[in-house]
Parts: structure tokens; C-alpha cells; sequence
């Protein structure tokens, strides 16, 4: 991450934002972002396509917060993970629910193999996701590398993606069978991520996505 000030196009502003943050792989809340004129038209180039041009920068406090962080101690992370996880669950009513933990670089995999402990998956994994969110919010602060958590639970990850591979085919088939594009429902990012992974060696349909966090969707359409 740096300071430079970077310049994207488009046929319209949003389609210039959009493309600008995912080369940057950012979002807007991280950049300042300004929107230049557009290129103007002579009489002689009235045909011309439309040209928008946007002016990104990172925000001074996301370069700041960047420089300040500290090489991740993992052992520490991984301490203070184990230490919430033990006292979450043995509040539970299920009780002697086990877990494993392990590290794999910045990333963090914790596995709840028991089949008791399934009523902590929730609706479509909404109750994994936010377990997932809190354990990623212990793990990450201001003064570490970015670590992620994964966390699975009665081998759930393992079954949603197949899931969602079936589902993807069969969206996959319809659109290029109708013609017409598909939306699917509101999907978290490593659910997206599974039906973009599924469809992207597809030969007849595409997937992008739409929308702001947390009802993004992915849309199936033709190519």
C-alpha cells in the first residue's frame, strides 16, 4: 500500500470506481476518491464512446495503520483464540464440545468436529459466520499483519461448497438455456467465492457481483 494517486476509466462513474477497487483490491471506505471530468466531446468526435475518469488515493490513516503494524505472533494469536474458545464453550450447553486449531501462515483454521455442536452452524451458516467474525476480530488489531480465521464446524465448509457447486450448474444450465441473467441470493464472500470457482472455466456464462456487504450477490449471465 502506498500513496500514489491512481487514475481509472469507465463508461460511467461507478463502473470507473468498481474497476479501480479491484485492482487496488480495496474498498471505498479505504480510498479518498474523486471524480474528474469527462473526456470532452468535438463536434468531429460526438460519436465517441463516454469516458469517465476517477482519482483514487489511500486514505492517510489506512497507509498509517498499515506502517504501524507489527509482524504477527502467532503462538499469541493462536493463545488468545484457544483462550475464548475454551471458556465460549464450555458455557455452552453441550458440554466437552472438543476443537482444533492450527496455523497455516496468516492463516488460522479452527475445526468443531462434533456432531453435537451443529446447532452453532445456524440458518445457511449465518451463526458459524459470526462466531467467525468475532474469533477474526481477536485475532487482528491495529498492531498485527492482517490473520485470518476459517472456521468450520461438523465439516460444514465441506458441504455448503458442495452444495453451491450443484447449485451453481444448475443456474449455470438455465441461463445459458433462457438467456437470461440470473441474481442469487445475498451470499457471504467465501460463499461468492465457491460459484465464481465453480463457473469460471464455464464457455457459455460469466458471474460478477453486486451490491454492498452483507446482501452482495452474485449474478450469473450470459458471456
Amino acid at each position: 500500500m502506498d500513496n500514489k494517486t491512481y487514475i481509472f476509466e469507465g463508461k460511467t462513474t461507478n463502473e470507473a470506481i468498481e474497476k479501480g477497487l479491484k485492482e487496488l483490491k480495496t474498498t471505498k471506505y479505504k480510498v479518498d476518491i474523486k471524480v474528474l471530468e469527462e473526456d470532452k466531446k468535438t463536434f468531429f468526435s460526438i460519436l465517441a464512446p463516454k469516458v469517465v475518469k476517477v482519482e483514487m488515493k489511500f486514505k492517510n490513516e489506512v497507509l498509517k495503520k498499515e506502517v504501524n503494524r507489527e509482524p504477527v505472533d502467532v503462538d499469541k494469536v493462536m493463545g488468545d483464540l484457544r483462550e475464548f474458545l475454551d471458556c465460549f464453550l464450555a458455557n455452552l450447553p453441550t458440554k466437552g464440545l472438543k476443537y482444533e486449531i492450527k496455523a497455516e501462515g496468516n492463516l488460522i483454521k479452527i475445526d468443531i468436529k462434533d456432531e453435537q455442536a451443529t446447532y452453532l452452524i445456524g440458518y445457511r451458516g449465518e451463526t458459524l459466520n459470526s462466531l467467525q467474525n468475532i474469533l477474526s476480530n481477536i485475532a487482528s488489531n491495529d498492531k498485527q499483519e492482517k490473520v485470518r480465521v476459517l472456521l468450520n464446524i461438523s465439516n460444514y465448509r465441506e458441504k455448503r461448497e458442495k452444495d453451491l457447486q450443484v447449485l451453481a450448474g444448475k443456474i449455470a444450465e438455465s441461463v445459458a438455456k433462457s438467456k437470461k441473467s440470473i441474481t442469487l441470493e445475498p451470499m457471504t464472500a467465501y460463499d461468492r467465492k465457491i460459484v465464481h470457482s465453480a463457473l469460471q472455466e464455464h464457455d457459455r456464462v460469466k458471474t460478477y457481483s453486486i451490491g454492498r456487504e452483507p446482501y452482495r450477490k452474485v449474478v450469473v449471465s450470459l458471456k
